[in-house]
């Protein structure tokens, strides 16, 4: 099978990283080994002091070997999001996916598959999958299954959201509606989809599979205190937006996570 017939597509990926040396090496790897050709893969790393960097730079030769672009920039940055607006700003492809420094693509042909569905619906504006939540240390065993299910703007008011790492977007959407939030450090990912899909009804597509594997313990799933902030910041989120939840939306959003436990 021709995984390369869609290449006139360009998929820029982008990984945020700070201090990452024990996952990134296998969340480069799962894109190095994408079989679709088109690649631009963009590291923003926030100035580690451990071995991130260098396993990075190790890297630059085998993307050059496979025709992959490979970019990377190592600086203080102000939080994840702002690592990924750099990023965003950097890339040249038409659709932008984002990687987390401890996830990674499940098959070489997760990005085909991107590149397919945008090439065979050009009025797609934004795509998304399944994902599965691991322990930390092995990076395999599954703790939670993240299915998204099918598009409806219906759904976020039952607490609803596609799988960030899972989401991909093109690069004229982000032009139109701008970058991550830094004011939300929690949930800039949550309002950025709701101001995507929800306010600026940009058109969207489920494909039912398993694209990422991502470790759990991450920026938004640590502690009590930690989700009473993140709620607040959903609040925000849909204000900033001039939408309106129902009064149960977001003690819905974090109830779905508890059902991702269960569900499997």
């Amino acid at each position: 099978m021709d995984y390369n017939k869609d290449a006139a597509i360009k998929i820029s990926l982008i990984t945020v990283c700070y201090n990452s040396a024990k996952t990134i090496e296998q969340t480069i790897n799962s894109v190095l080994n994408q079989i679709y050709d088109n690649i631009e893969y963009i590291l923003v790393d926030g100035n580690s002091t451990d071995d991130t960097l260098s396993i990075i730079k190790k890297y630059e030769a085998k993307f050059k070997e496979q025709g992959k672009q490979y970019k990377w920039v190592s600086e203080p940055d102000k939080g994840i999001f702002d690592a990924m607006n750099k990023g965003i700003m950097a890339s040249s492809g038409d659709i932008v996916g984002i990687l987390n420094s401890d996830d990674y693509y499940t098959q070489p042909i997760v990005i085909a598959k991107v590149a397919e569905a945008f090439q065979h619906d050009l009025t797609l504006q934004t795509l998304y999958f399944d994902l599965h939540y691991v322990d930390f240390e092995t990076g395999a065993r599954v703790k939670r299954i993240w299915k998204s299910g099918q598009y409806n703007p219906k759904r976020f008011y039952f607490g609803w959201m596609p799988a960030h790492p899972t989401f991909f977007v093109k690069k004229t959407v982000y032009d139109q509606v701008g970058l991550f939030k830094l004011d939300l450090p929690i949930s800039a990912d949550y309002e950025m989809i709701l101001r995507i899909l929800l306010k600026n009804k940009c058109t969207s597509k489920h494909i039912p599979m398993v694209i990422v594997k991502m470790r759990d313990g991450g920026n938004s799933s640590a502690g009590f205190k930690t989700r009473i902030k993140a709620n607040l910041e959903d609040r925000i989120s849909w204000k900033v937006n001039q939408l309106k939840p129902y009064w149960f939306t977001l003690l819905l959003k974090p109830g779905r996570k508890i059902l991702q436990y269960i569900i499997k």
